[in-house]
């Protein structure tokens, strides 16, 4: 028997094993990769997307890291309906049963977990209709200039808004393409601690500080184009898409591990099989010294779960739950403990462990967890001095910004509203406003 047959019987038996456990996942569909390629998809988080200088830096980190034997990517599985799970050229038979029944647990989760329930299944396809439409930019408006916008806007795609969703009809986003195209030059009117289907925009008005800093620039700075508007709805879009991705790492991983655990557990392995499953999954949950590990923080919270409250309440879990709401209801002083979680912080020239106290580490597990890890700023006026210039807040609850990054962040506004933009914030546990209005950013105390 060759070995893409018996590759197929095991996915078909892993695939029955996981459905009678329980599993609800969309149809699959495997496809065996290089190395290459699935470094590709990694970097640019999907197999097809627009051209970004940053997708290549991303590529050449993860090569580096693969190359060097430091890391390696065994599989990558896509949040689509059918859901595409991409193998790595070169597993081994065992290496291909762990990653089926890992992908099919993701498979499960992406179908029903609540903060997945409005991500477009069809984003292949979004996708690749809105890198050719970028494309088409170049070619009219120029590369460098195209790049230019890109580097501004996604250089805050993460300051979203991911509860204002409402459905945005088709027809009417075709409209307004058509419209751009027919007139494409018209203008509109962190921190120093730590713990080891369909599209969708938001358009609702805001009652109060708008959080969603991407939508408020393409609605509102006058001078946009309307291929500059599209652009940064485009990156906004698929911000959106990955948002539950970003939100969901912990719990996320530990289901996937949890179940690839007990699927591999169901089958007949060999007694070499064994030993390479062993050691595959020892190396997936090993701990680490400086950063959290979701593949094993999210197991043995989920092996918790079940030891108390059955499988029932694993599958409640999976459904209703993010990484804040799963950190914050289930993680125990017993699990802390056992788990070795501390808090640490760097002094001086050193970093030190400054608490080992339950409540201190999961509340500082939270802080970083909270708005995906993101600052939270939020429009505090758009036409601040009665001159259009916008203000901007940063909501700040201890963890102050980083300068350095601030003030570049500050010129890529800058570039997108094309006025001066301000960002109150607090340095030294002072309020002070930053203001750039160029090439060049103030500060002052408040």
């Amino acid at each position: 028997m060759d070995e893409l047959t018996l590759l197929e019987r095991v996915i078909d038996e892993i695939t029955a094993c996981a459905g009678a456990a329980g599993l609800d996942f969309f149809p699959m569909r495997y496809e065996i990769c290089p190395a290459e390629v699935i470094y590709t998809f990694g970097a640019y988080g999907m197999p097809t997307r627009f051209s970004h200088w940053s997708f290549g830096k991303a590529y050449y980190r993860i090569k580096t890291q693969y190359d060097y034997g430091l890391d390696r990517i065994y599989e990558m599985v896509i949040n689509t309906n059918p859901c595409y799970a991409f193998l790595l050229a070169g597993n081994s038979l065992v290496q291909n049963k762990l990653v089926v029944a890992h992908v099919l647990a993701h498979s499960d989760f992406f179908k029903n977990n609540v903060y997945f329930s409005r991500t477009s299944r069809g984003m292949l396809e979004i996708m690749a209709q809105s890198a050719a439409r970028i494309r088409e930019y170049e070619l009219a408006y120029g590369r460098d200039r195209v790049e230019r916008f890109l580097d501004a806007v996604v250089a805050i795609q993460e300051h979203i808004d991911p509860h204002l969703f409402i459905r945005r009809s088709a027809p009417a986003r075709n409209e307004r393409e058509r419209e751009g195209r027919r007139s494409p030059n018209r203008s509109g009117s962190n921190g120093g601690e730590g713990v080891g289907g369909g599209r969708w925009c938001a358009c609702l008005a805001s009652a109060g500080p708008e959080k969603d800093l991407l939508r408020f620039i393409a609605q509102n700075a006058e001078a946009l184009e309307a291929w500059e508007r599209d652009i940064i709805e485009i990156v906004r879009e698929e911000t959106l898409y990955f948002w539950p991705q970003l939100t969901t790492k912990i719990l996320n991983e530990g289901w996937a591990t949890f179940w690839h655990l007990r699927l591999m557990r169901a089958l007949e392995l060999e007694e070499a099989e064994a030993l390479e499953f062993a050691r595959m999954h020892a190396q997936l949950t090993q701990p680490g010294s400086f950063t959290l590990n979701p593949y094993l923080v999210g197991l043995r919270i989920l092996e918790d779960i079940e030891r108390r409250w059955g499988r029932e309440k694993l599958f409640e879990v999976r459904t209703i739950e993010n990484d804040v709401s799963f950190i914050r209801n289930y993680l125990t002083e017993e699990l802390v403990a056992a788990l070795d979680l501390y808090v640490y912080r760097r002094a001086g020239q050193e970093w030190r462990v400054v608490s080992k106290d339950w409540g201190q580490v999961r509340e500082a597990l939270l802080s970083t967890l909270i708005n995906g890890g993101y600052p939270y700023i939020v429009v505090a006026d758009g036409n601040y001095k009665g001159r259009g210039e916008l203000y901007l807040k940063h909501v700040y609850e201890g963890v102050e910004l980083d300068l350095y990054h601030l003030e570049r962040a500050l010129g890529h506004v800058y570039h997108l509203w094309r006025r001066p933009v301000h960002l109150e914030t607090v340095v030294d546990g002072r309020p002070v406003v930053f203001c750039c209005s160029g090439a060049q950013v103030s500060k002052e105390c408040k």
